[in-house]
């Protein structure tokens, strides 16, 4: 039973982590709350049921395309709404307001079109899993794994030593300065924008294709998101991992001796803690001095 629930916490922290690192990259870049980013979450999924269901094609190219619908979404949020706002000098909360109306209406349109009923991407019977140590294990959740485990590594190499990776923590750091030095913050805004949607999205599909989905499910996983990033320490990625499998590990222990309403509530006290105890993170990234 305990280890069943520790693979469980894993599987869960490997989704998570790909949502808060989305999240994360977008908020940094930004510097409000995107509340949209539970909305990019939850439209690749059914995108591709659309694509698998509907018009029959292949599983796999319509995952494919339900992750391109989630960065189109992104990306059309941003030059639509968040863009203009910007120019016109919007405050952040005027941004995290428009960022909420986006999410209500997305998800209100996916229920009006979709219904409110749990929805399956998967065919045919459902697995029984492999054995893995005395726990079950599914080929999702393999993949789930897999798939977090080669993602988290690019991006940070990809932010760590591409240019624009390097122009996209300088804008973290100081927008007005990297402008200055003449990082275009535009095309830094615009790829954290699609990277984090990609990332948000291919989530979505991987727990769709294990648990099913609803219309409402992006803003949970939003919630989880900002409260891993919170416990990790935003500024670094690996940290964000970090505190997505702190997390999920604490919920479900937490099932084993409570029920599994309480999951959402072991996530907030925990949240309450590290505030108090630990405000920068669970994981501090060392900052190197400059010499003057």
């Amino acid at each position: 039973m305990l280890w069943q629930l520790i693979i469980n916490a894993v599987i869960a922290a490997a989704a998570l982590s790909l949502v808060a690192i989305g999240f994360s990259l977008i908020y940094r870049v930004l510097k409000f709350f995107h509340f949209a980013h539970g909305v990019v979450y939850t439209l690749a999924p059914y995108i591709a049921f659309v694509f698998c269901r509907t018009l029959h094609v292949p599983l796999l190219p319509s995952l494919g395309v339900g992750v391109v619908a989630s960065i189109a979404l992104g990306c059309a949020i941003e030059a639509a709404v968040y863009r203009p706002l910007r120019q016109r000098g919007s405050s952040s909360l005027i941004l995290l307001l428009a960022s909420l109306g986006v999410y209500i209406i997305v998800q209100n349109l996916i229920s009006l079109i979709f219904g409110d009923e749990i929805r399956s991407l998967r065919a045919g019977t459902t697995e029984i899993g492999l054995h893995l140590l005395g726990a079950r294990i599914t080929a999702i959740q393999l993949l789930t794994v897999g798939a977090s485990t080669v993602l988290i590594p690019l991006v940070t190499l990809f932010t760590r030593h591409t240019t624009i990776g390097r122009a996209m923590r300088a804008i973290a750091c100081d927008e007005e300065l990297a402008r200055v030095s003449g990082i275009d913050t535009g095309v830094a805004i615009l790829v954290s924008v699609v990277i984090g949607s990609a990332l948000a999205g291919t989530a979505g599909i991987l727990v769709a294709l294990d648990v099913d989905m609803i219309p409402g499910m992006g803003m949970n996983a939003l919630m989880m998101a900002t409260v891993a990033v919170i416990i990790g320490g935003a500024s670094s990625i690996p940290a964000i991992a970090v505190g997505s499998l702190v997390l999920t590990v604490a919920q479900n222990l937490g099932v084993w001796k409570l029920s599994s309403q309480w999951q959402d509530a072991i996530a907030f006290v925990i949240l309450a803690l590290v505030l108090l105890l630990r405000p920068q993170g669970l994981v501090i990234t060392p900052v190197r001095k400059a010499a003057v």
